[in-house]
């Protein structure tokens, strides 16, 4: 469309430095809740381990022989002191190991991160950041920079890998999480209350949201 999607860029100094003109495909899409919601449900489901478990009647040890005979004691019928009812038994229902998987097509996925990004850039709640002012890792300057910016923070930070200087800058800051263009969850969109970018990070996430993926052959 012809509405631009612009936001801030931002740089050490604390200066707003030039504005950044995004992707409208990814960045001024019509937010779709439900799709957002199914993304991060299958994210944070994927992150569970399912590795617990706990015993029922037929893995606990003991309980061979029926405890009483069956008729005549004047108490209820058992075959095994290990049944559910008693202290000790099994559990009736046993968790097992198992996946916690939800399948979510990659299109649906790409979309939901879209949304997610498009969301930020309608709340103003996105700036691109000018790595190239970060000769030295600085927590102060990072902390600074963001002060300036005066978004509500948790927020989260996408840089690429290379970029060093930036990951250790921001890292150790209090409710700043940084993270990579692979990596980043809508989840994560979703929980930041503000999202930076760094002009290197920026093409890498709008091509993972881009509404067509050339999948490597």
């Amino acid at each position: 469309g012809a509405r631009m999607t612009v936001v801030p860029q931002l740089s050490v100094s604390g200066a707003k430095a030039k504005d950044v003109t995004l992707d409208d495909a990814v960045f001024a899409v019509e937010v779709k809740p439900h799709l957002v919601h199914e993304t991060v449900r299958a994210e944070l489901n994927a992150r569970r381990a399912g590795t617990f478990a706990t015993k029922s009647r037929g893995l606990v040890s003991g309980g061979r022989a029926k405890p009483w005979r069956q008729k005549g004691t004047g108490r209820a019928r058992q075959g095994t002191i290990r049944a559910p009812q008693f202290a000790g038994g099994g559990v009736a229902f046993p968790p097992s190991p198992r996946s916690f998987e939800v399948k979510v097509n990659k299109k649906a996925a790409r979309a939901a991160l879209r949304a997610a990004l498009s969301d930020h850039a309608q709340a103003g709640t996105i700036g691109v950041l000018d790595a190239s002012k970060f000769d030295t890792a600085s927590t102060k300057a990072a902390a600074a920079l963001l002060a300036d910016w005066g978004k509500t923070t948790p927020t989260v930070l996408i840089v690429t890998e290379a970029e060093e200087t930036l990951i250790k800058s921001f890292r150790n800051l209090e409710r700043v999480l940084v993270t990579v263009p692979t990596e980043v969850e809508v989840a994560e969109i979703v929980w930041a209350r503000s999202l930076l970018v760094s002009e290197a990070a920026l093409p890498l996430v709008q091509a993972r949201a881009a509404q067509e993926r050339q999948e490597p052959s």
